[in-house]
C-alpha cells in the first residue's frame, strides 16, 4: 500500500528567525580580516545550523564574557557581537552598551525577532508599583527571561492555566484588585491553552490587561499541525529537541491521538521509523528548522515509503528458483549432474559447489548421493535446470547474518553489483542490500564506482526470505568517532600533523588533520603580510602545521604553519653580520633614502646620504627599483629587526685603496685601462 505523505504548508524558519540567521550569514560572508563574529547565546534553537556557523567560525558566548570579549577588540580585531532571536535581558543589554561606549573596535548587532521586541516594549510601558506582571511560557526560557527583566515590580510566570488557578488559590499571587495584572505569552505559547486561559481571566480577572502577543506563525503552525495530525496516523516534526515551538508542535500532534515522532534530522528519523505500516504520514516543522533538512528528512520518508519496492527489485537476483533435492547421475571434475523427477536433469558446475579450485569432485561425490540445490535458471524446453550448491550452503552462513543485526557486529564483504536505490554486498555467501543512502556516497553520487570493492558494513534489518539490510554509513561514523575521539585523547599544543586544506577564507585556512578540521589564521602563514591565505596555500594542498592553541570542549583548533626555521630574520642573520658586504635589489625608493631586499622578507635602509660620495637631489637619481648593487652591512638593529646599508662606504673604500696604490702601480694600471694603439 502507498503511504501518502503530506508536508505541511508552512514549515521552517519563520520571519524572525530567516531575519536573525540572514545578517548572521551577510556578516560572516563580509567578515574582515581579524574580525571575530560572535553571537550571545544561541542565535537559534537548532543545533544543526548553530553547528553550520561553528564550523565557518562562529563564537558563542554568555553574557559574562561581554568586559572580556569588548576589551580583546582592537584596530584590526574587531570584534561584533550578535543578540540571539530570543532577545536579552535588559541588564544584559545595558553591558553590551556600555561595552560599545567603550571600545570603539566592539559592535552588537541586535537580532531579536520584532515580536518579542513588542513584548519588550508593551512590559515597560505598563511598568509600575500598582501592576504586577503575567507571563504564560517557560519560566527558564530565554525569550521568557529577557522579558521578567523588562518589569521592576510583582511578577510571576504560569506554564498552563492549572498553575494559574493554583496560584490565584494558594495566595502567590498579589491581590488583583491592588495590583492590576498585566498578561503577556511567550510568543511560541499554545494556542489551544491560551485560548482557555484567555476565557478564564475575563472571568475572574476583569481588571486584567491582556495582550495577545503568540507570535501568528506559531497559531498558524500549530492549528495546520492540529489538522494534519487529525488526518494522519504518523506525525514527524523536525526541529532541534531545545526549540519550544518544535516541542510544542510534537505536544499539539500528540494531543490529537497521532503517533508522533520529534526528529532533528533524516539521520534521526530512520532510527526512530516506526516498524508497523502507516497510511498517511504527515511532516511539520519548528520555527528554527533549515529548509534543506526538512527537504532531507522528505526525501528520507520518501525512501521508506517506497522501501519494500526496492527491496523486491534488488533481490529478484535471489528468488530465480527454489531449492530442490536430487540424486547424483553422473560425476565429473567440471560437473554434477542430477536426477530431479519429473522428467528433469539438473546440473551443477565445480564453480557452484566450491571456491576451491584444486577439489577433485570426482572424490567428494558419487553416484547415488543426494544433493540439495538451488535452482540458477530453469529450461523447460530443454528439460534442464542450472543449480547452484553454494546457495543452499549460504544458509549455514546466514545464522552469522541474523546474529549480526543484534550483537552489531562489523561485517566485511564485497560489492558485487549497483542495483536500484542501493548496491549489493556479498558477505560470506549471503548477498546484503545496501540502501543508497547508507553506503557513505553523497547524494546523486555514482554508486558504480564501489562495485568490485571491499566493504564494511553492519545488518541494521533482517527480513524473510533471507534479506538482509545493511549500513556502511554506520561503521564509517563509528570509525569516524573513534578517530576523533583518539585523535583529541592525544593532541597537545606543539604537536606536528600533516593535513589537507580543505577551504579557505578571507582570514585563515582550513585544514583537514583526519577527521578533525583546524584553522592557521592568515597572520600564521606567512611570515610577509598576505592580502590572501591563496598567496601561500591552496585546496588541496598537503602541509605540515602544529597546534598552537586548542578547546577540547568546543571542537577548535588553531593551528600554525610559519616556523623559527623559516623566519626571513632569522635565516639573514645567520649569513650576515655588521661589516659584511651583500649584493641586494632596490624594492623601494623614498625621499630619505632606498629599501633594498637582502633576503627574501628581510630588507634593508640605504640612506640618502650613504647612496653617493656627493650630495643628491634624491635616491632616484641614482638607483632605479629592480637594480642590484653591492653595499656594506653598517648596523642591525637585533631588537628592532632594521638593518642600515652603505653603498657609499664601499665607494669610499675603494677610492682610499686607489689613493694608498704606489705611483709606479698606479701608472701601470693606467696604461693596462688604456686602449691600445693603432
Amino acid at each position: 500500500m502507498k503511504v501518502d505523505v503530506i508536508r505541511a504548508e508552512h514549515a521552517g524558519f519563520c520571519f524572525g528567525v530567516r531575519r536573525a540567521t540572514d545578517t548572521l550569514e551577510k556578516l560572516v560572508s563580509e567578515r574582515a580580516e581579524g574580525e571575530r563574529i560572535v553571537t550571545l547565546g544561541e542565535l537559534i534553537h537548532n543545533e544543526i545550523y548553530n553547528a553550520r556557523m561553528a564550523a565557518r567560525g562562529v563564537e558563542t558566548v554568555e553574557a559574562e564574557s561581554i568586559d572580556a570579549l569588548a576589551a580583546s577588540a582592537s584596530e584590526g580585531a574587531d570584534v561584533t557581537v550578535l543578540v540571539r532571536a530570543h532577545g536579552i535581558p535588559r541588564a544584559t543589554r545595558a553591558l553590551l552598551d556600555a561595552a560599545c561606549s567603550a571600545h570603539p573596535h566592539f559592535h552588537y548587532v541586535d537580532c531579536t525577532c520584532p515580536y518579542v521586541t513588542r513584548i519588550h516594549q508593551i512590559v515597560q510601558e505598563n511598568n509600575g508599583p500598582d501592576r504586577q506582571l503575567w507571563v504564560f511560557g517557560t519560566a527558564d526560557h530565554p525569550e521568557v527571561v529577557g522579558i521578567l527583566s523588562c518589569f521592576d515590580g510583582e511578577k510571576h510566570t504560569f506554564s498552563s492555566l492549572e498553575a494559574l488557578e493554583r496560584a490565584l488559590a494558594d495566595g502567590t499571587v498579589s491581590d488583583i484588585c491592588k495590583k492590576t495584572p498585566i498578561v503577556v505569552e511567550q510568543t511560541t505559547y499554545f494556542l489551544a491553552e491560551w485560548m482557555k486561559c484567555q476565557e478564564f481571566l475575563k472571568k475572574v480577572c476583569t481588571n486584567a490587561q491582556i495582550f495577545d502577543t503568540i507570535c501568528n506563525v506559531t497559531e498558524l503552525r500549530q492549528t495546520e499541525a492540529k489538522s494534519l495530525a487529525r488526518a494522519c496516523d504518523l506525525m514527524v516534526v523536525v526541529g532541534g529537541k531545545h526549540s519550544s515551538n518544535t516541542q510544542k508542535l510534537a505536544e499539539v500532534c500528540r494531543s490529537e491521538g497521532a503517533q508522533t515522532l520529534l526528529v532533528e534530522d533524516a539521520e534521526d528519523l530512520a532510527r526512530q521509523m516506526p516498524e508497523q505500516a502507516c497510511q498517511r504520514v504527515g511532516i511539520v516543522a519548528g520555527a528554527s528548522t533549515p529548509s534543506d533538512t526538512i527537504e532531507e528528512v522528505c526525501k528520507t520518508m520518501s525512501e521508506i515509503e517506497n522501501f519494500e519496492t526496492l527491496l523486491k527489485e534488488s533481490f529478484k537476483t535471489l528468488n530465480t528458483g527454489d531449492v530442490v533435492t536430487g540424486v547424483v547421475e553422473h560425476v565429473s571434475d567440471t560437473e554434477i549432474q542430477l536426477d530431479l523427477g519429473a522428467g528433469v536433469t539438473g546440473y551443477i558446475k565445480a564453480e557452484q559447489i566450491t571456491d576451491d579450485p584444486s577439489a577433485k569432485l570426482t572424490a567428494l561425490y558419487k553416484k547415488g548421493d543426494e544433493i540439495e540445490a538451488f535452482v540458477i535458471r530453469v529450461s523447460d524446453v530443454e528439460g534442464v535446470a542450472e543449480l547452484s550448491k553454494k546457495r543452499v550452503d549460504s544458509d549455514k552462513n546466514w545464522q552469522n547474518i541474523v546474529a549480526a543485526e543484534e550483537t552489531r557486529e562489523v561485517l566485511t564483504g564485497k560489492v558485487v553489483e549497483a542495483v536500484k536505490g542501493g548496491i549489493l554486498v556479498l558477505v560470506n555467501a549471503n548477498r546484503v542490500f545496501v540502501p543508497g543512502s547508507q553506503t557513505g556516497v553523497p547524494k546523486d553520487g555514482d554508486l558504480t564506482a564501489m562495485v568490485g570493492q571491499e566493504v564494511s558494513l553492519r545488518v541494521i534489518e533482517v527480513k524473510p526470505g533471507k534479506k538482509a539490510i545493511g549500513s556502511i554509513r554506520s561503521v564509517l561514523r563509528d570509525e569516524t568517532r573513534a578517530q576523533e575521539a583518539e585523535f583529541w585523547a592525544t593532541i597537545e599544543e606543539g604537536k606536528c600533523y600533516t593535513g589537507v586544506v580543505k577551504s579557505m577564507t578571507s582570514y585563515g585556512a582550513f585544514v583537514d588533520l583526519g577527521g578533525v578540521d583546524g584553522m592557521v589564521h592568515a597572520s600564521e602563514l606567512s611570515w610577509k603580510h598576505i592580502k590572501s591565505p591563496a598567496e601561500v596555500v591552496a585546496i588541496g594542498d598537503v602541509i605540515t602545521v602544529f597546534v598552537k592553541s586548542f578547546d577540547a570542549e568546543k571542537k577548535r583548533i588553531s593551528l600554525g604553519y610559519k616556523t623559527e626555521e623559516t623566519n626571513p630574520w632569522n635565516i639573514f642573520t645567520a649569513q650576515y653580520a655588521i661589516g659584511d658586504v651583500a649584493t641586494v635589489k632596490i624594492v623601494n625608493l623614498m625621499p630619505f633614502g632606498a629599501f633594498a631586499e637582502i633576503v627574501d622578507g628581510v630588507d634593508g635602509l640605504i640612506h640618502i646620504s650613504q647612496i653617493a660620495q656627493t650630495r643628491i637631489a634624491k635616491p632616484a637619481d641614482v638607483l632605479e627599483i629592480g637594480q642590484t648593487v653591492d653595499v656594506r652591512i653598517l648596523d642591525i638593529d637585533y631588537d628592532k629587526q632594521k638593518v642600515s646599508l652603505s653603498i657609499r662606504a664601499l665607494l669610499d673604500e675603494a677610492q682610499a685603496d686607489a689613493e694608498a696604490m704606489p705611483e709606479e702601480y698606479a701608472e701601470e694600471a693606467a696604461e693596462a685601462e688604456a686602449p691600445a694603439e693603432e
